[in-house]
């Protein structure tokens, strides 16, 4: 069974992780696809006003409604402590799921050679990424890194062709500070409001 996982912070989810995931969904035939917002990313510090519920009910607000075989699950927040991907795709592998698709951004795509178990990311998972940005410089860097990757781990690298959104969750939190609610839809923008969150 084939299943793609999107996994990350999502404080907020804003328009680029909506969109990027679209276009996930539409570029694999999948028989399910799970948003998974992490518990502690190992990779960053998050300090926000937000709080683990905040950050579930705000991907749930973002995602459920994409397809009946779109889930948002929230195993890496029952599991607590850092959230690493190579436990994550453990727990699909466990499940039954034998063909899994991972999606991340450029910042991951650069670095996970450094994560916990590579190796174990790579034999189990086919890698699908999305670029946040267009510049030239990190093009080069990209195909660098997955022509490394496929050397050393023998790694399945798929680009994801989508429209390009620069935008991050920082700069969106700090807009939402000044009550500024781009590119976030109006279920976030009413949850954030109502909560009073980043404020």
């Amino acid at each position: 069974m084939r299943i793609g996982i999107y996994g990350g912070t999502f404080d907020p989810p804003h328009i680029g992780h909506i969109e990027a995931f679209k276009s996930f969904l539409n570029s694999f035939d999948f028989d399910k696809a799970f948003v998974i917002p992490v518990y502690l990313p190992p990779h960053k510090n998050v300090h926000s006003a937000s709080t683990v519920d905040d950050r579930l009910n705000m991907t749930r607000i973002a995602f459920e409604n994409m397809g009946e075989n779109v889930f948002v699950s929230d195993v890496e927040i029952k599991r607590q402590g850092k959230s690493y991907t190579a436990d994550t795709i453990a727990y699909f592998k466990n499940e039954g799921y034998d063909d899994i698709y991972f999606l991340c951004g450029t910042d991951m795509i650069l670095t996970l050679d450094m994560w916990y178990k590579p190796d174990y990311i790579f034999e189990n998972a086919t890698i699908v990424y999305v670029r946040r940005e267009s510049d030239l410089v990190n093009t080069q860097r990209i195909d660098i890194k997955v022509k490394e990757y496929e050397k050393r781990f023998g790694a399945r690298i798929i680009p994801l062709s989508t429209e390009v959104i620069e935008v991050s969750s920082t700069e969106i939190r700090q807009r939402a500070a000044s009550g500024d609610y781009s590119y976030l839809t109006e279920g976030i923008k009413r949850y954030i409001i109502e909560g009073r969150l980043y404020s």
